[in-house]
């Protein structure tokens, strides 16, 4: 795929949903406008009690105060990385997922500038970091390894340098693709175990 055409496909597919039903929680994918577009990715502060530790977007819960899930991704954006709303051209948003947890999550895509001037709130996040849009799409899917009731099962991953993609945030990305680009990701629910070098959980 023609990286410069990346952001082209993005502004031209996306949209807004006529009928967008408040979620309990929304993420922004953030994309920097240029030739090589990347996704701004964080990792989740190990002190935290749900998913600590693990990569995602910019995001969080709705608060009573929010009016759209706009503002909840925005806000949260702001909040976690210190990204300037104003620096945000919103395209459109991808279809609700649901978290672990149970929780609606509502992903919005958005265009950033390449050169922002981000600081990670650091009770929330451990790191902020970009990953090439064009790797992701072409990262094969890599099993990564979780403990469930005793056993283990292994998900479909990516990985960006030394960090894994997997879960919600991988399948928002899947989404990103298909909706965003037209490409239709192979991603499989599970993945056959490795036989040596698996990320574990």
């Amino acid at each position: 795929m023609d990286e410069a055409s990346l952001i082209q496909l993005l502004e031209q597919r996306l949209r807004f949903s006529k009928r967008t039903q408040p979620a309990d929680a929304a993420v922004l994918i953030a994309i920097t406008q240029e030739p090589q577009p990347k996704v701004l990715l964080t990792r989740r502060s190990l002190h935290l009690s749900q998913h600590a530790g693990e990569v995602s977007f910019p995001g969080g819960k709705r608060d009573p105060s929010d009016t759209s899930n706009i503002v909840v991704e925005l806000r949260e954006a702001q909040e976690e990385t210190a990204l300037n709303p104003f620096d945000v051209k919103l395209l459109g948003d991808l279809p609700v997922l649901r978290a672990r947890s149970g929780l609606s999550v509502k992903p919005i895509v958005g265009l950033i500038p390449a050169q922002v001037d981000l600081m990670a709130q650091p009770t929330e996040i451990d790191r902020i970091f970009f990953a090439p849009l064009q790797a992701l799409i072409d990262a094969p899917p890599l099993p990564y390894e979780v403990r469930l009731a005793r056993q283990s099962l292994y998900f479909p991953s990516m990985q960006v340098e030394s960090e894994v993609v997997w879960g919600l945030t991988a399948k928002m990305l899947i989404s990103l693709f298909q909706y965003g680009l037209g490409h239709k990701k192979n991603w499989p629910f599970l993945v056959n175990p490795p036989h040596f070098g698996v990320a574990k959980f």
